[in-house]
């Protein structure tokens, strides 16, 4: 995998391997379609990246000029990977905490961010947990997002989100086997 554009553009980093199989992180081709929609807010923003990973999305950001991200994931493997990503490609302003994402959520401090990225794991089965909707149920979800801001959210191409009152669709679109949707806060359009 590597960064799309930004001062870390075409530089390689380093995916997880959890239990013997590859974290799945955002594709080359899906990274740069999500940032070409948000070419306008990232620089100098306030990124969150939940459900990390490799980072990818916000390692991204950081290289296209984001002021900050913090990448929250409950894995020690990604956490670290996170980690070495920042150090390898040099990225300053990253941040990572390894939690549990719906519990991180409920001890929000009033952290504003510009931009949140979600990618947690794609629910197959009925009885998986769906990460997405437990998201939308955190009563602090809302509040961590400035006013202009955008949540964007990776998830299965069949996915339907209910998102609840407080958030508005602004825009859904697919890639491979993947649809991101991209989200504001209600009367914030």
């Amino acid at each position: 995998m590597r960064i799309i554009a930004g001062t870390a553009g075409r530089r390689n980093f380093r995916v997880p391997k959890l239990g013997g199989a590859a974290v799945r992180p955002t594709t080359d081709r899906t990274r740069e379609a999500m940032f070409s929609m948000l070419t306008h807010i990232i620089p100098g923003s306030k990124v969150l990246d939940l459900f990390a990973g490799s980072g990818a999305l916000g390692l991204e950001s950081l290289s296209r000029g984001a002021e900050s991200c913090v990448f929250v994931d409950e894995n020690r493997e990604c956490v670290n990977t996170v980690k070495l990503n920042l150090a390898s490609l040099r990225l300053q302003g990253g941040k990572v905490v390894q939690s549990d994402v719906i519990k991180m959520l409920s001890k929000v401090s009033l952290t504003q961010y510009d931009v949140i990225f979600a990618d947690p794991p794609y629910w197959k089965n009925v009885g998986d947990r769906d990460f997405v909707k437990e998201m939308f149920e955190s009563e602090n979800f809302s509040s961590i997002l400035t006013d202009d801001g955008m949540l964007v959210i990776e998830a299965d191409e069949r996915a339907e989100i209910e998102c609840g009152e407080k958030w508005q669709l602004l825009d859904r679109r697919k890639y491979g086997s993947c649809a991101v949707f991209y989200f504001q806060k209600k009367g914030e359009v």
